[in-house]
C-alpha cells in the first residue's frame, strides 16, 4: 500500500500558473515577429535594462569577457567541456548511416545529417548557468551543426563573462547578450539583425519554455521544458541526511521545483523531513528551496520495491537519484524517466554540471514518450531508396499498384502501372497491377 507522508500543490493550481505564462507569451512573440529588432531591444531594455549598440558580441568583447575569467574557472570549464564532448563523440559513433538491399535489385538506406543552424538559449535569470553553454553549443558541433547561435541575458548590465566564455570555448559561431522571450524569438522568427534558425534548444524559465512551445512547427525544439524535478529513490542503505541533501540541491532552483522521496523505510523518510527542515535554517538558498519543498514537496512511503518502481514510472521525473541495495534492478526496470544517478557516490549535481551527460532533460512526465537532449537530437536521420533491376521494379510495382487500388488512390496505383509495362518481363501479362 501507498502513503503518501507529504503531498504537494494541485495540479489544478499549476494548471492556472501556466495559463497567465500562456498569454503574455503569445503577445510577446506576436509583436517580435511585426516588428523585429526595434521590439526585441524595447523587451531587453523592458525585462533586463539593457540597451547595448548591438546585441551580438564582437571579437573584442568575447575576448575582454574571456580576460574577466580566472584561470581555474577556465579550466574547469575545458574539463566539463571535453566530459561533454567526449560523451558525445562516443554516442554519436553509434549513430551509423546504413544501406542494406532489402530484396534482390532494392536497396534502402538513411543518413544521419546535421541541422544546419541551432540557437542555444544559457539562462541567466537567478543562476548564471554556465553548463548549459556546454550542454547545447558543445554537444550541436560535436553533432555537426554549422551555425551555432548562443544567447544569455545579461547580468548587472553586461555579459556574463564565464558564460561567454562557455559559449566561445565549446565553438559558438555568434554570441548574443539577450534573454528571455526576446532572446528565443528573436532566434527563432529572425530579425533584421539576426538570421533565423531552424532549432531551438537549452532551458529556461517558464516564460522562455512557453516561446519554445509555441515557436515549435516554425522551428524544432529539443523538448518542452518545465521547472526542474528531482526524485529520490531510496531505502535504509543511506540516511535521512544524503536524501535531504540531494532533494534541497534541485529544489533551490526555484519555487515550483518538485522534490519527491519515495521510500520503503519509514524511519528513512521522516529523518529527511526532518534533515530537510535542520538544512532550510542554514541553506543560503533557502528562499527558493523552502518554497519548493512546501508547495511541491512529497515524501510517498511504499511497500515493496515493486511499488517504489511503479510510482517512480508513474511520476516520470526529470531526474531521478536511486540509492538502494539494487540500483541496478532499477535501472533495468525503469521505464519513465528523464535521467537516472545509480547510487549514492554519484547525484544531479554531477549531470547537471560537469560528469558529460547532458542536463537538458525531460520533465511534466515527458519521460514517458522522449529522452532528453543528446548529440541525436541535432541529426535529423533522412532515408532513400534505390531499384535497380527492371525485375525489382516490376515485381514491386504489382503489389503497390493492387495496395494502391485498395484504397483508391488510382494516380498512385499508376505509377506502379507504368512501371510494371515499361519494365515488365515482355509478352508477360501483370493481371491485376495492370487493372
Amino acid at each position: 500500500m501507498i502513503r503518501h507522508l507529504k503531498t504537494a500543490k494541485p495540479q489544478s493550481e499549476r494548471a492556472e500558473d501556466d495559463a497567465k505564462v500562456r498569454a503574455q507569451v503569445e503577445a510577446i512573440l506576436a509583436d517580435i515577429s511585426a516588428r523585429g529588432d526595434a521590439a526585441v531591444r524595447e523587451l531587453s531594455v523592458k525585462f533586463d535594462r539593457y540597451d547595448p549598440p548591438a546585441f551580438r558580441l564582437s571579437e573584442a568583447e568575447i575576448e575582454a569577457a574571456m580576460a574577466a575569467v580566472s584561470k581555474r574557472d577556465l579550466d574547469d570549464i575545458r574539463f566539463a567541456q571535453a566530459q561533454v564532448r567526449n560523451f558525445a563523440e562516443k554516442q554519436k559513433a553509434t549513430m551509423t548511416d546504413l544501406e542494406v538491399e532489402t530484396l534482390p535489385g532494392v536497396v534502402l538506406g538513411h543518413r544521419h545529417i546535421p541541422v544546419q543552424s541551432v540557437g542555444c538559449y544559457v539562462p541567466g535569470g537567478k543562476y548564471p548557468m554556465v553548463a548549459s553553454a556546454h550542454m547545447s553549443v558543445v554537444t550541436a558541433k560535436v553533432a555537426g551543426v554549422k551555425r551555432v547561435v548562443a544567447s544569455a541575458p545579461p547580468q548587472g548590465g553586461m555579459p556574463h563573462p564565464a558564460i561567454v566564455a562557455a559559449m566561445h570555448m565549446g565553438g559558438a559561431d555568434e554570441i548574443y547578450c539577450l534573454g528571455g522571450i526576446q532572446a528565443v524569438g528573436a532566434m527563432a522568427l529572425g530579425t533584421a539583425t539576426i538570421a533565423p534558425v531552424d532549432m531551438l534548444v537549452g532551458p529556461g524559465n517558464a516564460f522562455v519554455a512557453e516561446a519554445k512551445r509555441q515557436l515549435f512547427g516554425r522551428v524544432g525544439i529539443d523538448l518542452f521544458a518545465g521547472p526542474t524535478e528531482t526524485m529520490v529513490i531510496a531505502d535504509d542503505t543511506v540516511d535521512g541526511e544524503i536524501c535531504a541533501t540531494d532533494l534541497l540541491g534541485q529544489a533551490e532552483h526555484g519555487i515550483n521545483s518538485p522534490a519527491v522521496l519515495i521510500t520503503n523505510s519509514e524511519k528513512l523518510a521522516r529523518a529527511t523531513m526532518a534533515e530537510i527542515e535542520r538544512l532550510l535554517q542554514i541553506l543560503p538558498t533557502a528562499g527558493a528551496a523552502a518554497a519548493s519543498w512546501r508547495d511541491y514537496g512529497e515524501v510517498i512511503l511504499c511497500d515493496s520495491y515493486d511499488e517504489m518502481l511503479a510510482e517512480a514510472d508513474r511520476i516520470a521525473s526529470e531526474h531521478v537519484q536511486v540509492m538502494t541495495d539494487r540500483d541496478d534492478w532499477f535501472l533495468a526496470n525503469m521505464q519513465s524517466y528523464g535521467a537516472l544517478f545509480l547510487g549514492a557516490r554519484t547525484n544531479v549535481a554531477y549531470g547537471d554540471k560537469v560528469i558529460g551527460t547532458n542536463h537538458t532533460l525531460p520533465t511534466r512526465r515527458a519521460g514517458r514518450y522522449t529522452g532528453g537532449l543528446w548529440v541525436g537530437k541535432f541529426m535529423k536521420t533522412h532515408t532513400y531508396q534505390k531499384v535497380l533491376t527492371d525485375e525489382a521494379s516490376a515485381l514491386v510495382g504489382e503489389y503497390c499498384s493492387r495496395l494502391c487500388m485498395l484504397e483508391g488512390f488510382v494516380g498512385h496505383a499508376e505509377q506502379a502501372n507504368v512501371r510494371v509495362r515499361r519494365y515488365g518481363k515482355r509478352n508477360v501479362a501483370y493481371g491485376a497491377a495492370a487493372e
